[in-house]
């Protein structure tokens, strides 16, 4: 018999009880700012009565309907936030493509290395990782200045790659740790190359992990606001740095509304993307757990 079957119904019913509840909860800061987003701000920050976030009254007053897309209009349209979604998706895809290309090469050549070089130089890469990225920024802004390379794109991906590399490392070591050498010995015999040999029999086995470490580079880069903000101008934003500029400042008076449609914007493609991929990360992350 089953663990389910034995279970009480009374044991049942707390257990969906809670799992209802924690979702709810999760899933509540998202959807209240989603409801707001079609609201305009006297409404979705009224003091008067917080009702007016729900019913909409000033949004009827304003617009004549009790939802409004003025704030997705002004922010991607009026601010030209769609820029800035072009400017993350090139960096996003760049990093990725980038750090999975250095990181399954080199977590490949030190997973098999015999040399003990190959020990310490994952752990410069560990502490290289554990410095703060503020730190490391600095120290790239005045080569960037003199050789007129700042704001640009291309210097916040280099950027990004360098802070990202040595946790690509560390992740697709460990993936490739797990996976026998008998794998490489056996294709070799049968007359494969080293790189072929990496390729047709090493990658397939561990495309879980690939996938999984893409996903948190693709994070990384997406969710950057130290890194970005530093280094970009402010015409060649990406969409975190842009979305705070909405807030404005003690000079400049922002657009919450705007703000808080660029958020519902930028978390969205999230929610999707951890959807679709969530058998291809929960694989790779327990991938590790069993020795191949």
């Amino acid at each position: 018999m089953s663990v389910a079957t034995r279970r009480s119904p009374a044991a049942n019913t707390l257990a969906y009880g809670f799992i209802i509840i924690w979702l709810i909860m999760a899933a509540f800061p998202f959807l209240w700012t989603l409801w707001g987003s079609f609201k305009v701000e006297g409404d979705f920050f009224s003091k008067a009565d917080w009702a007016n976030s729900i019913f909409g009254t000033l949004t009827v007053v304003e617009t004549g309907s009790s939802f409004t897309g003025d704030g997705y209009y002004g922010a991607w349209v009026q601010e030209e936030f769609w820029r800035a979604a072009l400017n993350t998706t090139i960096v996003c895809v760049c990093v990725v493509t980038i750090s999975l290309t250095c990181g399954t090469l080199g977590g490949y050549a030190l997973s098999r290395s015999t040399y003990r070089y190959a020990f310490w130089f994952l752990i410069c890469a560990l502490m290289f990782r554990a410095m703060p990225p503020i730190t490391l920024v600095s120290g790239y802004l005045l080569p960037f200045f003199e050789w007129n390379l700042w704001g640009h794109l291309s210097t916040t991906i280099i950027v990004l790659v360098a802070i990202n590399q040595p946790f690509t490392l560390w992740m697709l070591h460990a993936f490739f740790k797990n996976i026998p050498k008998d794998l490489d010995e056996s294709a070799m015999v049968d007359g494969c190359t080293r790189f072929q040999a990496f390729r047709h029999v090493i990658i397939p086995v561990m495309w879980p992990g690939v996938i999984t470490t893409g996903l948190f580079s693709f994070l990384l880069a997406y969710n950057d606001f130290a890194v970005t903000s530093m280094l970009l101008s402010k015409d060649n934003q990406t969409m975190v740095p842009k979305l705070a500029s909405f807030l404005g400042t003690t000079q400049t008076k922002g657009n919450v509304m705007f703000a808080v449609s660029a958020v519902v914007s930028v978390t969205a493609p999230l929610f999707v993307m951890i959807i679709f991929f969530q058998r291809q990360i929960v694989s790779g992350l327990t991938a590790g757990a069993v020795k191949g």
